[in-house]
């Protein structure tokens, strides 16, 4: 089957798993199969278990992986949850795509493109609290937290107001009424525009997205998982920053505060080493045949604990 999205940095994450001969590979994003695919086929030693939020997606897949057999597995969880709901002991590599399918951007009844005729965004649809809700509901202060943390929006104060004061008129219920309430204007001396950022940071709000990663990468960090190579492809800084801090901190073998005149913490706490020092990009054929994979960012870690 054709998979109405395309998977970014498809051949980094093909070579950051190069190094496992066999075993189990956990994909905790699995949206339409891109990259569980390419890696089954490369390497028919292997074998996937998936998880997804969206059943749109986990039904496709289903559908799209039904002659790999036992070599797949898909569950309905979110990224961090899955840790918790499978057998760890075969696990050797892990991946977690954080970016929002094309799919989910594309289709109208999704709610998460700026000119949608909804006002959704949710990757669960079984979820209840949706983009409408959060628009029409949050205060203005809370408007203004979420487009600065999420958005990093230097206007966050005057969107915010320009959609309090719209949905007093009537309630906002289009992500194109959204769009023209916010406008289209980029911001200064960057070629993103508002309404971008803050659909961006709706978007984290709803799916409470940030809390997912911090959640999954803790996860991991708790559990018996080891020998294992964990890739992460990131969309934004600040996905990008939470990866990149939680790799760092996890070389560390001593984790005493700095003011801490000897180590006392025991100098064991490192579980493994950064194989990516500098995160992997698109090159330009890839962002000339797919522009979405423009800001994608890859890290890669390999998890070795001390027994």
């Amino acid at each position: 089957m054709q998979s109405p999205h395309i998977p970014v940095l498809l051949n980094e994450v093909i070579s950051s798993f190069k190094s496992i001969e066999k075993g189990t590979i956990l994909d905790c994003t699995l949206g339409y199969g891109g990259h569980s695919k390419a890696l089954l086929d490369a390497n028919p030693n292997l074998k996937i278990i998936a998880c997804d939020r969206d059943d749109t997606a986990i039904n496709f897949c289903k559908e799209k992986f039904k002659d790999y057999g036992d070599r797949i597995s898909i569950y309905k969880s979110n990224f961090a949850n899955i840790i918790n709901l499978i057998d760890l002991s075969d696990i050797k590599g892990i991946l977690a795509d954080i970016g929002v399918s094309s799919l989910q951007i594309d289709l109208d009844e999704r709610g998460f493109g700026l000119n949608s005729s909804t006002l959704d965004m949710r990757m669960d649809k079984n979820q209840s609290f949706d983009a409408k809700e959060l628009v029409n509901t949050y205060s203005q202060s809370e408007l203004e937290r979420i487009f600065v943390q999420f958005g990093e929006l230097p206007n966050a104060t005057t969107v915010a107001k320009k959609i309090i004061e719209a949905r007093k008129i009537s309630p906002i219920t289009s992500a194109k009424e959204l769009t023209n309430i916010i406008g289209k204007s980029n911001l200064k001396n960057r070629s993103v525009s508002i309404a971008i950022l803050a659909f961006q940071a709706i978007r984290i709000e709803v799916n409470k997205e940030l809390d997912e990663l911090t959640n999954l990468l803790t996860s991991i960090k708790n559990s018996n998982i080891n020998n294992a190579i964990l890739t992460v492809i990131s969309f934004h800084s600040l996905e990008d920053k939470i990866v990149k801090s939680q790799f760092k901190e996890w070389e560390k073998s001593c984790i005493c505060p700095s003011f801490a005149i000897r180590c006392e913490c025991g100098n064991n706490h490192c579980i493994g080493k950064i194989i990516t020092k500098k995160p992997l990009q698109a090159t330009d054929e890839e962002i000339k045949q797919n522009s979405r994979s423009s800001c994608a960012k890859l890290r890669s870690f390999k998890i070795e604990r001390q027994r």
